[in-house]
């Protein structure tokens, strides 16, 4: 199982970062070992969230998780010098496991870092020195503490910018094998090493200086090859064993052919998916640190109840034994007695070992051990039968009341155990209760909702996703709608050319409320749709067309006098319960929906309505319209009303 980013996996999240550029620092939170989480107001979309987690996976989670209600330090210290703080360029350092993020305040220029290696890191730099960081540490090359000066990790080989003259030097300086090299000296990682050797067709264990020119080149070509295909068209792909993510890449891996792949809108989508595996897993095995420590009292007690038992229950058949062979055991003590008081140790011993019963003797001690009634028994010599009897018996029992006393201490501890598993058992239920994140679709990066019909609308939240919408998913079977009111989403209606005029009317009215004439509370709109051929990038001699912006030729399908208000309701897809934000006419067979208008005071209302609907807070703020709202009239069952 994966076990940490990739130098690749950290240029595409750096990408997908790049998104960010223009937005600003919100809250910032840190807990546990190593969890930094970053709020961030993105224009036009509200709130995004940025996790580093584990000090070791970067990426913009799909919900943002739980944080802590106070604070830590590091989290206050870094709210006191970005807060609000624009953000500028995000790049990758290299072809190192670092991002770096430009924070433009009017007073100061940041730069916060991400440091994905080594145990991991967050700094926040100002002018090439450290302000501060989440881990301190002291390497052979560099100090990383406050006040110290930032330097960066010594650079390494970059399979981006490296000519082939290059990539021949690596490999003829190289003792290693060719996987090795690759992984090492080209700086590939184990992961890519092993895909540019089965792509290339080279036996990975042929000592690098063997491996020809005419096959470096080949293999450079591949790494080129991975290269174009992560910056330029990324394919990210999930590898799955037994229904379970293996491995993840921005690319198409040969070497993982004997896997499922599962393919992802975003690398931060398939971290997600992955890490929230981990938890589930974690989950799954996870054992109150309480519990296993009274588990392992308990066994250990059981134990020594069971040597106490074992011990009394020996005792009392060697007691036992004694007068089941009384005339032997008798005459043995009687003679042993008489002639320890003879003979010295070393007679008496010798003349001892020649009776077939006994096994050994210790005149020192008195004390001789024989075989009696089938019994090993040990027995003091100057003694009779009875006296040896008794002192048996008299051990016998002192074993048993210790073995009660260790039976009541196991009863006592399992009594505790029964109790705090109840307590955790009650505690398990509790959570049960706790809202639950649905099931999330690839759809949902953009705004959304199906038609009456059941036709996919989808919207961009922003203007780069108002590019990607266009360019990924406006196909020739689809209809493009939009609205004349400044920031407007671009919105697409799958399969549009089938639609009622109904649907195309639903579709309008989404664009309109979705854009910043809900900001405004204007009571109703107008929006058109086109074909798509009709939608363009290219703009006219003399003009620009800006990110998230298109060109629309030909005639315009207007739709006028659409109110400026949506339903929120409860819908099914693919089985899996849905919170959907749409025109009311959207919602068929509906039992629980709330119809909103944009609000003449500030209010959002999205925690009453998570609630309501029981689902987290941020499920609900991502698919409502931009600006406040009010709820003008719902649709609730009177039972759960009066309950």
């Amino acid at each position: 199982m994966k076990k940490e980013m990739s130098s690749f996996d950290v240029r595409s999240i750096a990408t997908e970062l790049s998104q960010l550029e223009g937005a600003h620092m919100d809250k910032i939170f840190q807990w546990g070992a190593g969890n930094v989480l970053f709020r961030i107001n993105v224009q036009g979309e509200g709130k995004k969230d940025l996790f580093f987690k584990d000090k070791k996976w970067l990426y913009s989670p799909a919900q943002k998780p739980e944080t802590p209600i106070q604070p830590t330090s590091f989290a206050t210290y870094l709210r006191k010098y970005i807060d609000n703080a624009r953000i500028g360029k995000v790049r990758q350092i290299g072809f190192d496991r670092v991002i770096e993020m430009e924070l433009l305040k009017a007073d100061a220029e940041y730069k916060l870092i991400f440091e994905i290696f080594g145990g991991g890191n967050v700094l926040l730099v100002k002018d090439g020195i450290i302000d501060t960081c989440l881990i301190q540490k002291t390497m052979r090359d560099r100090k990383v503490r406050p006040k110290e000066e930032y330097i960066w990790p010594q650079p390494r080989f970059n399979p981006i910018e490296s000519t082939e003259d290059d990539f021949k030097t690596a490999f003829r300086e190289s003792e290693a094998d060719c996987v090795r090299t690759l992984a090492t000296a080209v700086n590939l990682g184990g992961q890519y090493a092993e895909e540019v050797c089965k792509r290339s067709g080279v036996d990975k264990m042929l000592p690098a200086k063997e491996v020809q020119d005419d096959m470096l080149s080949k293999m450079y070509l591949e790494v080129k090859d991975i290269v174009k295909h992560v910056i330029d068209v990324p394919e990210t792909t999930a590898y799955l064993k037994d229904g379970k993510i293996e491995d993840f890449a921005p690319i198409q891996m040969a070497s993982h052919d004997d896997l499922e792949s599962k393919r992802f809108d975003s690398m931060s989508a398939v971290i997600d998916a992955f890490v929230k595996q981990i938890a589930e897993e974690e989950e799954e095995n996870y054992v109150d640190p309480e519990v296993l420590k009274l588990n392992r009292r308990i066994t250990k007690q059981e134990e020594t109840v069971d040597e106490y038992r074992m011990h009394c229950d020996e005792l009392k058949k060697k007691a036992e034994a004694l007068y089941s062979d009384y005339q032997k055991v008798s005459q043995l003590l009687e003679v042993l007695n008489e002639q320890s008081k003879k003979l010295t140790w070393e007679k008496l011993k010798e003349g001892a070992m020649k009776i077939p019963y006994v096994r050994s003797i210790d005149p020192s001690k008195n004390l001789v051990t024989g075989e009696f009634g089938g019994e090993v028994i040990t027995l003091d010599y100057t003694k009779g039968i009875d006296a040896n009897a008794s002192d048996i018996y008299q051990d016998s029992k002192e074993i048993g009341e210790k073995g009660k006393h260790a039976e009541e201490a196991l009863n006592q501890s399992r009594a505790e155990l029964a109790k705090l598993e109840k307590g955790l058992e009650k505690q398990r239920i509790a959570n049960a209760g706790k809202a639950q994140p649905t099931k999330q679709f690839w759809f949902e990066r953009f705004k959304w909702f199906f038609t009456s019909e059941g036709k996919l609308v989808i919207a961009g939240r922003d203007a780069h996703t108002n590019d990607g919408v266009v360019k990924k998913h406006l196909k020739e079977k689809d209809l493009y709608a939009h609205t004349d009111i400044h920031g407007a989403p671009s919105t697409i209606l799958k399969d549009g050319a089938s639609a009622t005029n109904e649907e195309l009317r639903q579709a309008c009215q989404f664009a309109t409320a979705q854009s910043k004439g809900w900001v405004a509370a204007v009571s109703e709109g107008s929006a058109y749709w086109v074909y798509p051929d009709q939608v363009s990038k290219t703009p006219n001699p003399g003009e620009f067309v800006p990110r998230g912006a298109f060109i629309i030729r030909g005639k315009r399908n207007y739709e006028y006098h659409l109110p400026m208000e949506l339903a929120v309701g409860e819908i099914y897809f693919q089985g899996a319960r849905k919170i959907m934000c749409g025109p009311e006419q959207a919602f068929r067979d509906c039992e629980r929906m709330l119809i909103i208008r944009p609000a003449k005071s500030k209010t959002r209302l999205s925690g009453e309505m998570a609630k309501r609907f029981n689902v987290p807070e941020e499920e609900i703020s991502r698919i409502l319209p931009p600006g406040d709202i009010e709820i003008v009239r719902e649709k609730w069952p009177k039972e759960e009303e009066s309950e």
